[in-house]
């Protein structure tokens, strides 16, 4: 698995097979695919989105933007993203874009209470917010 700047091809690419699980999270947040998407479109048009690719093939994309006091994540996947291989991965390049935003804390949110989810961004080292 590898990252790299995130494309308008990439970003269609997740979303033309979004995980229902993402969805899920979506609806959960009181957002809708849409609104996610469009979240997404403009940090990536402000360089800071990755695609995260396995093989030859984009499984997800991360953006983030910088707040006060740490830096906020949005995530969008397909179903083949959802690994402990993807897992490891994750946790090296959350290290990698603390430092672009100035090492500050990670934050993300989990509205869906799934402690397989819950236990993965532990791992990654998310700090709840």
């Amino acid at each position: 698995m590898r990252a790299r700047s995130a494309t308008v091809g990439d970003l269609e690419t997740v979303f033309c097979d979004l995980s229902k699980r993402m969805v899920a999270e979506y609806i959960a947040a009181g957002k809708d695919a849409k609104l996610a998407y469009d979240d997404l479109m403009m940090n990536m048009k402000e360089g800071r989105a990755h695609a995260l690719v396995q093989g030859d093939d984009v499984v997800a994309i991360i953006s983030w933007r910088e707040s006060d006091d740490a830096t906020n994540t949005l995530f969008a996947a397909k179903d083949e993203f959802f690994s402990a291989k993807t897992v490891r991965f994750c946790k090296k390049h959350i290290r990698k874009i603390q430092a672009l935003s100035g090492n500050m804390p990670i934050h993300s949110r989990i509205w869906l209470d799934r402690p397989e989810i819950i236990r993965w961004f532990q791992i990654i080292g998310y700090h709840e917010n």
